[in-house]
């Protein structure tokens, strides 16, 4: 069995963020239910555990890129070499990742905030290092962590989750300076500092409730603040090889009779508004104080061109609208905080939740009745976003289209979840949009579940896909050797054309998906591609295929300038 390590490298960041998902799995529900500030809508943990599942998955990526398999965990390998061959990435490159999967993941005000405390580490671990000690380095990441958790939100307050990071990193700087813990005993190193900071943590979750009196009237410890005890606990546990000890892990307490997790907010906005957005530095310092006015609990976190949006208002339409005015937001989660007693919505019997690449088809898909997860270029949607979809359908039974043959095992993933609360889920395998809307094209809802999965995986399994990309640099490919800017035609997932323009290719590409039959052909066109392209590829049909009807999608923005289907 390797030895733990005492230096932080990818190979800990990894094993760290399996540890802590791990541990946010285990519990999610419990965090969710002593969750009653800002607002006791009971769902800190399942927030927490999303956020950490997109930061795992981006860092998983990471690795995967550098040639690397095998299950993150702590005995999954060492700075000597990768767990299952290939290369261990820079340790800049993986906390990067991690910070950038956790922004663009994260969920709720707890979510959130963690996605800045991750951002703040990553800004001192992804720094050259040189020679520097990595306890020390350690240190000064949580300390920057919380430094930057307050600068993020607005108006903050004691005996949060805030409150917690603090007490983290002055524990973690005390361990570096003198190279010990409580538990951990003398010498210098990361495991001491990681331990230390999980020490310290636990001591200030002991003492929120009597620093918030939402918390002390309920009787529990704030749900955040919690969970970063949990996420904590996972970093010490990646550098020792084991978690802290179990009698030392804070078990939630349990609510009382008046404070369940459908209270609403003690007099607080109805909404939450939840978006990313691309936009400079000074069009979001006026997007703060535009919020700041007409909502609470405002937290924006991110940076360099990308921000993570979040926002409890009564006008959800106006937070929205202050974002379009600050530059592009995208992925808006609105969420009714509700109120006591308010029933929940009848189930319907059957539902289909489609991932789609951009929101032309996901306006198409929606008015078809399909629940919709948008998956925007090189952000492809973590497991919790599809039960999280399948959820928001509120169905007895669902149809799952991933739409994508990178998303099988993610959308396995969130099948299974959703068996297990009780949901019947079919999982279509489509590989491609075109497919999804092919077998969108025949759901009927009326007729018997196995009868309309069974249609349906017939229509996209008799759909052959293509699309067209710009190639960005030279590489080989089965077509041969493209230079960067030359258009790739891809049937079926392999390149089969390399041309010199978009309209010409994709008739290359369609000559040779037709000569194999067809009657109908779709074309999905992305962002700034001229309709002449559409009325040149129709005539194209027409001309050489007489009995082949067309049809053309506006595709929004994607990563493909152009999808085909041939059915």
């Amino acid at each position: 069995m390797p030895q733990p390590p005492d230096d932080i490298d990818a190979v800990v960041v990894r094993t760290w963020c399996s540890l802590a998902l791990e541990a946010l799995g285990r519990d999610r529900e419990e965090i969710d239910a002593i969750n009653v500030y800002p607002v006791a809508d009971g769902d800190t943990g399942t927030n927490l555990y999303l956020t950490v599942e997109s930061a795992a998955q981006a860092v998983e990526a990471v690795f995967v890129a550098h040639g690397t398999v095998g299950a993150a965990g702590p005995d999954a390998g060492t700075t000597d070499g990768a767990p299952g061959g290939g290369s261990v990435p820079a340790l800049a490159d993986a906390v990067r990742a991690m910070a950038h999967g956790a922004l663009i993941g994260a969920r709720g005000n707890s979510g959130t905030i963690l996605a800045q405390l991750l951002r703040g580490m990553a800004e001192v671990l992804g720094a050259p290092a040189g020679d520097d000690d990595h306890a020390e380095l350690l240190s000064e990441a949580l300390r920057r962590a919380a430094e930057s958790a307050y600068q993020a939100v607005a108006h903050p307050v004691e005996g949060t989750v805030l409150t917690v990071a603090t007490a983290a990193a002055e524990a973690a700087a005390a361990a570096a300076r003198t190279g010990t813990s409580a538990a951990a005993g003398t010498g210098a190193g990361c495991t001491a500092v990681a331990r230390a900071a999980y020490e310290g943590a636990c001591a200030a979750l002991d003492a929120t409730p009597g620093q918030l009196a939402v918390l002390g009237r309920a009787g529990v410890v704030d749900a955040g603040g919690r969970g970063l005890v949990d996420v904590l606990a996972a970093l010490a546990g990646a550098f020792s090889g084991e978690a802290p000890a179990a009698e030392r892990r804070r078990a939630p307490t349990v609510l009382p009779p008046h404070f369940t997790d459908d209270c609403p907010a003690e007099g607080g906005p109805a909404f939450e508004v939840i978006y990313l957005l691309e936009a400079d530095d000074d069009a979001v310092a006026r997007l703060r104080a535009r919020l700041d006015g007409i909502g609470d609990s405002l937290v924006v976190v991110g940076g360099d061109g990308l921000w993570n949006v979040h926002v409890h208002v009564d006008d959800a339409g106006a937070a929205v609208e202050a974002g379009v005015d600050a530059g592009r937001p995208y992925r808006i989660r609105i969420t009714h905080f509700g109120a006591t007693g308010t029933p929940a919505p009848e189930q319907v019997q059957r539902a289909v939740v489609a991932v789609v690449p951009g929101e032309g088809l996901a306006a198409l898909c929606r008015e078809a009745g399909a629940t919709t997860v948008l998956a925007r270029p090189g952000e492809p949607p973590a497991s919790g976003e599809l039960v999280d979809a399948i959820r928001r359908a509120h169905a007895r039974e669902v149809v799952l289209l991933p739409n994508d043959a990178e998303l099988r095992h993610t959308a396995a993933a969130a099948a299974e979840q959703a068996r297990a609360e009780g949901v019947r889920v079919a999982l279509v395998p489509t590989r491609a949009a075109v497919q999804g809307v092919a077998a969108l094209a025949v759901h009927e809802p009326d007729r018997r579940f196995d009868e309309d999965v069974v249609a349906m995986t017939a229509a996209a399994g008799a759909t052959r896909y293509a699309e067209l990309a710009v190639a960005e640099r030279q590489s080989w490919t089965s077509a041969g050797i493209c230079q960067a800017g030359d258009v790739l035609g891809l049937i079926d997932g392999d390149v089969a054309v390399i041309g010199a323009d978009l309209a010409t290719t994709a008739e290359t590409v369609l000559h040779r998906m037709l000569s194999a039959g067809g009657e109908l052909v779709t074309l999905v066109l992305g962002d700034g591609v001229p309709v002449a392209v559409a009325d040149r590829l129709e005539g194209f049909v027409r001309g050489g295929h007489l009995a082949v009807d067309t049809v053309v999608y506006d595709g929004g923005r994607q990563l493909a300038p152009l999808l085909i289907g041939v059915e």
